[in-house]
């Protein structure tokens, strides 16, 4: 049996028409974005993250330490090698995954900018994605982050995540 694969161009849903002989049917199809983050409004620990119209992440405030910020919980959406990648970072911060098992607890090391392609370890459950004050005086931020986990180890165009509306908090 043979095997059919679409690759969509930009998120969203179309159809697809399929004819064999006389039969024609029309299948809907939901394209998904190829960034696997998961992100929305947070505040906490003197930043505060608000969601650009096109789905990029506007930071603002000052850290009350460093290695503090906000970060977002979600469910691992994929296994195997993943692509981390940021256009457009605001100096003195920084930002990370973290796979955690079902008891939150970290498995392997983060993922950032200095290792941006790895394999999501075995019995991940759940990422954080993290924004944190790497200065040890922190200074007043005001500017715009795209930041993407993609399947593979190959970083493409900055996309807007499927989900931009979720509710993030304070990272300790």
């Amino acid at each position: 049996m043979g095997a059919l694969s679409i690759t969509g161009i930009k998120p969203g849903s179309t159809s697809l028409k399929l004819t064999a002989g006389k039969i024609t049917k029309t299948v809907p199809i939901t394209v998904l974005s190829r960034n696997l983050l998961s992100y929305g409004p947070a505040e906490g620990n003197g930043l505060t993250a608000t969601v650009n119209s096109d789905g990029s992440l506007h930071v603002t405030g000052t850290a009350t330490r460093q290695w503090r910020g906000v970060s977002w919980k979600f469910p691992c959406p994929v296994q195997g090698t993943v692509k981390f990648s940021i256009t457009g970072g605001i100096s003195g911060l920084a930002c990370n995954v973290k796979c955690f098992d079902a008891n939150d607890n970290q498995l392997g090391e983060q993922i950032n900018n200095a290792n941006s392609a790895m394999a999501i370890p075995a019995g991940t459950v759940s990422l954080f994605l993290n924004i944190i004050s790497t200065e040890a005086t922190p200074t007043a931020k005001d500017g715009d982050l795209r930041v993407q986990l993609e399947s593979g180890d190959t970083a493409h165009e900055w996309m807007k995540p499927d989900n931009t509306s979720l509710k993030g908090g304070a990272m300790n």
